[in-house]
């Protein structure tokens, strides 16, 4: 890294005084605060990423690993004014110029994930794709010596093989890999990777909906039957396709007489649709189920939405006519051509998905000890808050929960609270997540840092200590006996 400062290049010299600026706040504790601990992070997608850089920035040592080997997703987020101004400190600008210039706040996902990768590795990040987080294998005596919180991965004989860690984050959505406090073995694949012997002491689930990371019980909100599908065109980047506005969102009942038309001319009935232009032409839209059927897109009405939406139910080449039909008349035929892109199998890149049910994880943390060792388990992202799309919250809320926890590793870190009070606060934040929008957030966003206080108009301790036991599992009789017979103190 120091050899990279000496680059005389004046975006190099530029993006050093950004991060510098970022390395030196006062929450940092001059990067003592993680000094001690071991963080691995599962997924590099943006809050993976962001997490990442949160830990490095708390001088934390940070290996993230993915199991992907390539950036591949076309989606494009729309981003709350809060996350650009992150961004852009993170040196977003310097990274991709582009960023954020058109009329619509918003980045593709590979974007995304280019940018913050970059940052991480200015920052000291570790990063290994193609491996795969398996289990978590717990403390053991080798030798009169106790190994910490380590990592099964695959490939085997990786470097992480031997990896302690002290805490454990997933950011991998609802896949969530992290293990319940009862099922602490940690495998990764590649058989054999360095990580195999790597102690941890915090583990974060940053994959998304996959979440490798089990123990982590979810609630469901129900509504009624939504489906949605996404599609990427090809962006040539042409002037005729410049031209073309984007929509930030068109609902059926501010604009019944453009849905019905759509319904008239193309057989297409939906409930709203957005269109962003980005390196992709991204349209996002919430179709009706008859509308689907009639067109020939699910082949047969099921009240199961698993097996409505099942790939054998759906014909593929008429969803992309569907997607292609919607298209074409929110832009009033005005973009040239609508081929599509391609996603990482190669196909055409649309989808259809159900969002009728939301899950929010019951937690955002545990605390294993097992044999004097410590490990702090921790979700993010999709793991740990599924968004409701049409809103455009993801990235946001996801960004603050990143936020919140890396609040809770710095407190973990200086460790001087006890762990009931430190799982008691990061709770109660954590019920604030789903309320949070763009209008009752603290306006002084240039004042942002990963205390929540600088965040949130209004913080209370909702939750006492007594509350979060359920979630801190322990083997040490002197933590065990403070679990059972814990007593809120007298005022």
């Amino acid at each position: 890294m120091e050899e990279l400062r000496l680059l005389n290049d004046w975006k190099a010299q530029k993006l050093w005084k950004l991060l510098d600026k970022k390395w030196e706040l006062a929450e940092y504790k001059k990067q003592k605060a993680g000094e001690l601990l071991n963080v691995l992070v599962i997924g590099a997608g943006p809050c993976g990423l962001r997490s990442a850089i949160e830990c490095a920035l708390l001088g934390c040592r940070v290996v993230l690993v993915e199991q992907r080997d390539r950036f591949s997703r076309n989606n494009v987020l729309h981003l709350w004014e809060f996350v650009i101004q992150d961004l852009k400190s993170l040196g977003a600008k310097i990274f991709y110029p582009k960023f954020c210039t058109g009329s619509i706040e918003h980045i593709s996902i590979r974007q995304l994930q280019c940018i913050l990768l970059k940052a991480a590795l200015c920052f000291g990040v570790q990063i290994h794709d193609s491996v795969t987080f398996v289990q978590l294998l717990f403390p053991k005596k080798i030798h009169n010596t106790v190994t910490g919180f380590r990592a099964s991965i695959e490939p085997k004989g990786h470097i992480l093989a031997e990896y302690d860690i002290d805490v454990l984050i997933g950011a991998d959505g609802k896949r969530n890999t992290i293990p319940g406090v009862f099922l602490l073995e940690f495998l990764i694949e590649p058989k054999g990777h360095i990580l195999a012997d790597y102690d941890i002491d915090v583990l974060i689930g940053a994959d998304g909906k996959r979440n490798t990371i089990p123990g982590f019980p979810r609630e469901e909100m129900r509504g009624k039957l939504a489906i949605g599908i996404t599609a990427n065109f090809v962006n040539n980047k042409t002037p005729a396709e410049e031209r073309v506005p984007e929509i930030s969102g068109v609902a059926y009942i501010f604009n019944q007489a453009f849905f019905k038309e759509m319904y008239a001319k193309t057989g297409v009935d939906l409930e709203n649709i957005v269109y962003y232009k980005d390196d992709t032409h991204y349209f996002v839209m919430c179709a009706k189920k008859q509308s689907l059927l009639d067109m020939g897109v699910i082949l047969q009405d099921n009240d199961d939405v698993s097996k409505l939406l099942s790939s054998e139910n759906v014909d593929q080449e008429a969803l992309c006519r569907y997607a292609q039909a919607a298209a074409d008349f929110a832009t009033n035929g005005k973009l040239p051509a609508l081929n599509f892109a391609k996603n990482h199998r190669g196909n055409e890149d649309v989808a259809m998905f159900d969002f009728t049910s939301l899950y929010s994880s019951k937690c955002s943390v545990r605390l294993v000890e097992r044999m004097n060792k410590c490990l702090l388990m921790g979700i993010v992202g999709d793991s740990l808050h599924e968004p409701f799309w049409p809103t455009g919250s993801g990235c946001a809320r996801g960004f603050l929960g990143v936020l919140d926890t890396a609040w809770l590793i710095r407190e973990y870190g200086l460790n001087k609270r006890g762990p009931l009070e430190m799982i008691a606060e990061r709770e109660s934040i954590y019920r604030l997540l789903a309320q949070v929008t763009k209008d009752n957030m603290n306006k002084a966003m240039n004042k942002y840092t990963i205390d929540p206080r600088t965040r949130y108009v209004s913080l209370e301790s909702t939750l006492q200590p007594e509350d979060v036991v359920q979630i801190v599992s322990s083997d040490n009789p002197r933590l065990g006996k403070m679990l059972k017979s814990w007593q809120p103190p007298q005022l």
